[in-house]
């Protein structure tokens, strides 16, 4: 790809990270977040998404919106990749467990911030596609499997942080188990067509569990093995 490729997809995502800024500021109400995280904002501006697309999407890598990424599955929409960011709060000593691998974006921009990503897809053919994607650009603090994710990665556990990033029916205990006191769970909670919400769940020092409602999204489902 050539220098002013490069310098044209930079100005996409210039463009792209100010839409969301705005998404931000027009969802405050429902959110709570007036404004994302310097980290989170520098994150987005920095990964290529395009390079997390298929290359028939390439040029539409940075608009606002999920594109298609094969198995009937989707890139997130970046406004609501930079919030869940936001929302899980990490840091860079901070371990994270993501479930839906997809294309690898959602994971690359947590690898920006915190210290390691761990991914779990279930799609054989994408996480090997995701995991051919992160490594070409560079990341090197992101682990991948392709599993059933519900079970989360137990031989890893616990995390600092855990997100989701498809649906599921109810918030799968296997993922509460693995997160450490103090630790936070992003993840969206509902049917397949019928109305789903984000939640964001705490576990504090004694192991209590809290949830609160952030956002009404629309997510694929958290598919299982039979």
């Amino acid at each position: 790809m050539n220098a002013e490729a490069d310098d044209d997809f930079g100005v996409r995502r210039d463009r792209m990270v100010a839409e969301i800024e705005q998404m931000v500021r027009e969802t405050q109400r429902e959110t709570g977040r007036a404004a994302l995280d310097n980290r989170v904002v520098a994150a987005m501006r920095k990964v290529e998404r395009h390079r997390f697309v298929p290359p028939s999407y390439a040029a539409r890598a940075y608009d606002n919106r999920p594109l298609a990424i094969g198995a009937g599955q989707t890139i997130s929409q970046p406004f609501i990749v930079a919030l869940m960011t936001d929302l899980l709060n990490v840091g860079p000593g901070n371990k994270v467990l993501e479930v839906g691998t997809g294309s690898g974006y959602q994971a690359a921009v947590l690898a920006e911030i915190a210290g390691a990503v761990y991914s779990i897809e279930i799609i054989e053919s994408l996480g090997r596609e995701a995991a051919r994607a992160l490594s070409a650009a560079g990341y090197r603090n992101v682990h991948t499997r392709i599993g059933d994710g519900y079970a989360g990665w137990p031989e890893q556990a616990p995390f600092d942080a855990i997100m989701v990033t498809a649906a599921a029916p109810e918030v799968p205990q296997p993922l509460i188990d693995q997160l450490k006191p103090g630790g936070r769970l992003v993840i969206p909670v509902g049917a397949q067509g019928g109305a789903q919400e984000l939640y964001v769940i705490e576990k504090d020092a004694r192991g209590t569990v809290t949830r609160r409602k952030a956002l009404d999204v629309r997510f694929v489902p958290l598919t299982r093995k039979p």
